[in-house]
């Protein structure tokens, strides 16, 4: 029984270790990034590959910008939460990105909304992008929060830090936004009403 336990308990970390922490991109034409979109399937365009990677990396360049970004995460939260900082939660990056992505026509890309530690106060929400019809774990997040406005990304099922669920409901309630046209992505997002975000689980 105690060898059962050891072996169990060696086969939990080595799937653990094999788990590896998001890349950060590295521009907006990110070759890595740019080839991950595109390998998600046959069908991909490799031009719809890179206009995502283009438009997460600069989403969240404009963010850390417009929101004036802190380190780490959670005290930006905090500035956030006290009305020091009029955005910069998780849930808000990916709002953002969410309505930027949607104003694009995609043909052999979708998006999902996906989240983690749902209602705690640990909570931490990204954009999901597979191939069209995929499954959404076979997805690449793409997170410009966890760093402050610097895009990272990776498999969802390789994060070790997350385990990431597709939240379908949240992904439409953030697209009806778009009935407002005089509103911008980032202005959406910011005047969203407060959830618990996220703090760095690393």
């Amino acid at each position: 029984m105690a060898g059962l336990f050891v072996a169990l308990t060696a086969f939990a970390a080595g799937a653990h270790a094999r788990k590896k922490d998001p890349a950060f991109a590295t521009g907006p034409d990110d070759p890595v990034l740019r080839g991950q979109i595109a390998a998600l399937g046959p069908t991909v365009d490799p031009q719809e590959a890179r206009r995502v990677a283009e438009i997460a990396y600069t989403t969240g360049r404009d963010l850390k910008r417009e929101w004036r970004m802190t380190w780490p995460p959670g005290l930006h939260n905090f500035l956030v939460n006290t009305g020091k900082r009029k955005g910069g939660l998780c849930f808000q990056f990916a709002e953002a990105l969410l309505l930027r992505l949607s104003e694009k026509k995609w043909e052999t890309l979708e998006f999902h909304w996906a989240e983690s530690f749902e209602r705690t106060m640990s909570e931490h929400n990204v954009i999901v992008v597979t191939a069209k019809g995929q499954h959404f774990s076979r997805g690449i997040i793409l997170d410009n929060w966890r760093y402050g406005g610097r895009l990272v990304w990776g498999q969802v099922i390789d994060d070790p830090h997350y385990r990431w669920h597709e939240n379908k409901g949240q992904f439409d309630k953030v697209l009806s936004k778009r009935v407002h046209p005089a509103s911008s992505p980032s202005s959406s997002a910011s005047s969203a009403s407060p959830t618990p975000a996220a703090e760095p689980r690393e």
